[in-house]
């Protein structure tokens, strides 16, 4: 049963986010004024900017941070909005939880920088941690919705390319299927609190650009999962992209991959971007810190 902080917090969300089919403007001034609301974060919790590979990107390192092991996390919005202000509240209970630092890249937005920019600007980070003296071992490829989609899209052309992979993929309901066309769109139509398929449909028209929405790369359900490392997916029942979540973790366990879908029930997209605000928030990290010490990563 979900909390009575979430179910608030739920029909606050719905009432907040009733309007749809906002311009990209819009989104982005709605995406920082909401990324400005938040409890306070702890002060011994260093909140700083770093530069890798000429990329801004936050740098959230908690204390007691377990050394040599780093998360990348690839922010949502669409991938027309978002940012690294905008994700502390997500990102810096993450690190908390998990011990870790978290590095968030300012990846370029559609529609001024279409598909491959937000895919090159995920692998310059990357192959920056690797400059910095990580291995791809230690670090922890992690995003959600459209990031998430983006961790797989980075993880399968990383494998394609015959470069080292990620430790590990956490994707939190990731946007993997670009046509739209999984079947929870419709039945989950009215239970989703957040978003709207007229408005992923228009997005993701900016994204692809002249791209295939079936291409692997813009949509990683249709890739070749074959050799990924660990994958946990974490999605909300009441969601429009349910079926992606599912489709990528049955194709990805078809090749052999190790894989937990991981299905709450009550939420919505993406709650953990809430933080500290609802305890599920706490639960769902807590759940990426186990899947991540199962498999001796932590």
């Amino acid at each position: 049963m979900p909390s009575l902080r979430s179910r608030f917090w739920k029909a606050a969300i719905r009432l907040a986010l009733k309007r749809k089919g906002l311009s990209i403007p819009e989104l982005r001034a709605r995406s920082e004024r909401n990324g400005r609301v938040h409890p306070p974060f702890p002060r011994d919790t260093g909140i700083e900017e770093t530069v890798l590979e000429g990329l801004r990107c936050g740098d959230i390192r908690p204390p007691r941070e377990r050394p040599g092991r780093v998360v990348l996390y690839l922010h949502g919005g669409g991938y027309v909005t978002g940012s690294i202000e905008s994700y502390r509240m997500l990102c810096v209970p993450l690190a908390r939880a998990l011990g870790l630092r978290v590095i968030v890249p300012e990846y370029r937005l559609a529609p001024e920088h279409p598909y491959p920019a937000a895919l090159e600007d995920a692998l310059s980070a990357f192959r920056g941690l690797l400059a910095e003296g990580f291995a791809a071992s230690d670090i922890v490829l992690a995003g959600d919705s459209a990031g998430g989609g983006l961790c797989l899209a980075a993880a399968l052309s990383l494998r394609g390319s015959g470069d080292p992979m990620p430790a590990a993929v956490i994707c939190l309901s990731p946007w993997a299927d670009l046509s739209n066309s999984g079947a929870s769109h419709a039945s989950n139509a009215k239970s989703e609190a957040l978003l709207d398929t007229r408005d992923l449909d228009r997005w993701a028209a900016l994204y692809a650009g002249g791209a295939r929405l079936d291409n692997p790369y813009v949509s990683p359900v249709n890739g070749d999962f074959r050799g990924f490392p660990p994958l946990l997916i974490q999605v909300d029942r009441g969601e429009i992209l349910l079926d992606d979540s599912r489709a990528v973790a049955e194709r990805a366990r078809a090749a052999g991959v190790d894989v937990v879908l991981s299905v709450w029930d009550g939420l919505w997209h993406v709650w953990p971007a809430l933080g500290d605000l609802i305890p599920e928030s706490g639960a769902a990290f807590e759940e990426m810190r186990a899947f991540l010490e199962t498999r001796a990563i932590l």
